[in-house]
């Protein structure tokens, strides 16, 4: 069974650790752990324990009970002068998942998650999760598809904010803006993305015209930050580590660098890529991995996918070393 297949299965299964089913979803646990599959073990048995943990009777953890809005449904806040939303909503079967991470950002990302499915446990000892994080790294590296894989892994529902809406030319509205969705958010748990968090977050000694309104905005941020203590997590990304303001740093409980992949990370992602084709048995992936060392993750993953869709188009039966070869050729020469 695929890891998709396995994943979506693991989402649906509930009860305690006696039930049959439970018991058998830990025996595959076990056997994907015994194949080397670490990584999708881990994944898998923090998707399992979360479900048990939502199930477990009040008693047990008595703190830290999540709370929605009426109804259950958010009601995403708009601008004033344009009634815009402030943030747009990525149906759950939409976000991205699959995706091969460095073993160190695996590991900080899966302490993430089990925190999080832990935090009734860790309130109760006075503790909080992690859950304001900063990732940040160059661009294609899978800054924003890891925030969407955090919301998939946990089943929570995810918001990437609209900075074109946020930020307004009109003097205050922009505060008032960021105001009005963090109070939105404080008690819906979710995943929030602040994509390319360097619009807002620069630093307040950069010389411009409009340092006085970013003081302001930056100042509200700063804020923000400290006093959040919603239920969700809060993930800000940016391509420009040096770019933000030194006092934002100290307001996240996590920062995490992407790095470009190495060669065997790059021949993981082309393994992933390839699944559903047939590879020519002429084609060594070590050798073209050699070859895009260096390259982002998002490049190594245009590279496979041209090469896949020259095949299909010219109805090849497999992906031959021409594909590829042409792929690489004209994405390099493009990205120099």
């Amino acid at each position: 069974m695929n890891q998709t297949l396995l994943t979506r299965l693991f989402k649906s299964i509930e009860g305690n650790k006696e039930e049959p089913l439970v018991r058998i979803a830990y025996t595959i646990i076990d056997d994907e752990r015994k194949k080397g599959h670490t990584k999708l073990a881990d994944r898998l048995d923090t998707i399992l324990e979360g479900n048990l943990a939502r199930v477990l009777e009040p008693q047990q953890h008595p703190t830290l009970k999540l709370t929605r809005n009426r109804d259950d449904v958010f009601s995403i806040p708009a601008d004033r002068r344009y009634k815009l939303p402030l943030a747009t909503h990525i149906e759950n079967d939409f976000l991205r998942h699959d995706m091969v991470l460095a073993p160190v950002v695996e590991e900080k990302i899966l302490r993430i998650e089990k925190e999080y499915v832990a935090r009734e446990r860790l309130a109760h000892h006075g503790l909080r999760p992690r859950q304001k994080i900063l990732l940040y790294g160059s661009s294609g590296c899978g800054k924003s598809m890891t925030a969407e894989r955090i919301a998939w892994d946990l089943g929570l529902p995810f918001y990437k904010v609209r900075f074109d809406t946020i930020i307004s030319s009109y003097l205050g509205e922009s505060a008032s803006n960021l105001n009005k969705l963090f109070e939105s958010l404080e008690r819906y748990p979710c995943v929030l993305l602040l994509d390319e968090f360097d619009i807002i977050g620069k630093q307040r000694d950069v010389k411009s015209n409009d340092v006085g309104e970013i003081h302001r905005i930056v100042n509200i941020v700063l804020g923000l930050l400290e006093e959040y203590n919603g239920q969700g997590i809060l993930i800000a990304t940016t391509n420009l580590e040096g770019s933000l303001d030194k006092a934002l740093f100290r307001r996240f409980d996590e920062i995490i660098e992407l790095p470009r992949p190495n060669e065997n990370e790059i021949i993981d992602l082309l393994k992933i890529t390839f699944s559903a084709l047939n590879l020519n048995k002429s084609i060594k992936l070590k050798d073209y991995a050699k070859n895009m060392n260096g390259l982002s993750y998002a490049l190594v993953v245009k590279i496979a996918n041209d090469a896949a869709k020259k095949s299909i188009i010219n109805s090849h039966k497999e992906i031959s070393a021409d594909d590829l070869n042409k792929a690489l050729e004209e994405n390099l020469a493009f990205n120099k």
